[in-house]
C-alpha cells in the first residue's frame, strides 16, 4: 500500500473511532483490506504526531498538537522556495499554486507582528505591523519551517 493511502486510512480510523492499542488498529487496517506490519505502523504514527494518551474512558490514539506543528512544518517546508524582504515587506515565494494553502498554515501561527497576508498563486506578501520587525519575522518563519 502506497504510504499517503495508509496514512489517510490511518488518519480516518483514528478520528472516526476509539482505539486503544496497535493490535486494534491493524485489525481495523485489515477490515479495510490493508495489511501493515508493526513496524511500520509505529513509524507512520510517529510521522502523523499520533501518539497514545490515557483518557477517563482508557486509552487512546490522538493528534498531538505537537505532531500537529511537526506536520505543518514539514509540509511548509516542501512548499515554499524561499522568503525575501525590503524595506516594507516580506516575500515568500511558494509552489506554484500553493501559496494560498501556506498563507493559511502561516496565518494559523497567529505571529503577533504580522499585520496581514496576502496570497497569490506562488507568491505571498506579508504586512508587518511595523518595519522594525520585519527581519524578526523572517527569522521566526525560517526557524518554525527548519525546526526539528
Amino acid at each position: 500500500m502506497k504510504k499517503q493511502k495508509r496514512q489517510f486510512l490511518l488518519k480516518e480510523i483514528i478520528t472516526r473511532q476509539v482505539i486503544s492499542n496497535q493490535e486494534e488498529l491493524v485489525d481495523e487496517l485489515m477490515a479495510a483490506g490493508e495489511s501493515v506490519n508493526q513496524a511500520t505502523l509505529s513509524r507512520d504514527l510517529r510521522e502523523m504526531g499520533i501518539s497514545r494518551v490515557n483518557t477517563l474512558q482508557g486509552p487512546r490514539y490522538e493528534f498531538s498538537a505537537e505532531g500537529e506543528e511537526k506536520r505543518i512544518r514539514t509540509l511548509i517546508s516542501y512548499e515554499v522556495q524561499n522568503i525575501l524582504s525590503n524595506e516594507s515587506m516580506i516575500v515568500v515565494r511558494t509552489l506554484p499554486g500553493r501559496a494560498q494553502g501556506v498563507a493559511e498554515m502561516l496565518d494559523s501561527l497567529k505571529i503577533t507582528d504580522v499585520l496581514a497576508t496576502l496570497a497569490g498563486d506562488n507568491t505571498i506578501f506579508i504586512a508587518p505591523r511595523s518595519v522594525k520587525s520585519i527581519k524578526k519575522i523572517e527569522n521566526t518563519l525560517r526557524e518554525f519551517i527548519t525546526k526539528e
